[in-house]
């Protein structure tokens, strides 16, 4: 279903370029949300058995989790942010979008590298 909605999508946009450019992008930015509602209902599912897997065999802290789905959630909004942005011709926003992102996550993983220098540390201790 996605890849022929992307691509009906994209020819559509293709010919309507030429004539109304801001239909051109009103339809690009339509076509992409009901992509991006689209896999995020067919992704929950995945989501929680994964969270599930990480629980159960695992045995992660429920934080850790949380922060792992988190960096992904970030990873993606700011996948789909750049994307538009280099679409509208502005690669140096995205590209400072980029940056934010990974600095997020970089703050949202700061309790993990705690947990893990405390446990390097009481191992040489």
């Amino acid at each position: 279903m996605v890849v022929g909605l992307a691509v009906v999508a994209a020819s559509l946009i293709l010919v309507i370029r030429q004539k109304a450019p801001e239909h051109a992008l009103l339809l690009s930015v339509a076509a992409g949300l009901i992509i991006l509602f689209w896999i995020l209902k067919e992704g929950v599912p995945v989501f929680e058995e994964v969270q599930n897997l990480f629980e159960q065999a695992a045995g992660a802290d429920h934080g850790y989790v949380e922060i792992l789905f988190k960096a992904l959630g970030i990873c993606f909004v700011v996948q789909i942010a750049c994307d538009a942005c280099r679409d509208m011709g502005e690669s140096a926003i995205a590209s400072k979008v980029e940056m934010a992102g990974k600095l997020s996550i970089l703050v949202l993983s700061l309790p993990l590298f705690q947990r893990i220098l405390t446990v390097v540390a009481q191992l040489i201790g």
